[in-house]
This record gives structure tokens, C-alpha cells and sequence, in this order.
């Protein structure tokens, strides 16, 4: 359980990012939004990423296998 919990944690995370660079662009603040996308949302995308590619234990999710290949 707890990979699903660090999951569900991390992309609820970037969908919050995504929501802020959606907001500033709405506001007009395209500098800002390029600043954040290429900093903080790229480090919630990375930090995302490195749990997809953590391998689970036993019997959860396999998700933590698309990018890392299968699973024995």
C-alpha cells in the first residue's frame, strides 16, 4: 500500500503544478509560467517518475514496471 500512497501523492502534486502553470498563463504571466515549468514542475515530474520506476513489493501494483521492463 504504501506505493500506491507515494503515488497517488506524487501525482496529486503535479496535478497541483499543473494547475498553477494553467493559472499564471490564464493571468497572463507567461514568463512566470515558463520559470515554473522549467523548474518546480519538472523537479514534481522527476520526483514522479522515480516512484513509476521504484519496483513494488510483492503482490501490488506493477505500474512500477512500464519504463523498467517486466516483472519476474
Amino acid at each position: 500500500m504504501a506505493y500506491k500512497k507515494q503515488l497517488q501523492i506524487a501525482l496529486d502534486r503535479f496535478d497541483q503544478g499543473l494547475a498553477r502553470v494553467h493559472n499564471m498563463i490564464k493571468r497572463g504571466k507567461n514568463a512566470d509560467a515558463i520559470y515554473f515549468m522549467e523548474n518546480d514542475l519538472k523537479d514534481l515530474y522527476d520526483q514522479l517518475q522515480n516512484i513509476i520506476e521504484i519496483q513494488p513489493e510483492k503482490d501490488e501494483s506493477r505500474v512500477g514496471f512500464l519504463r523498467g521492463g517486466m516483472a519476474k
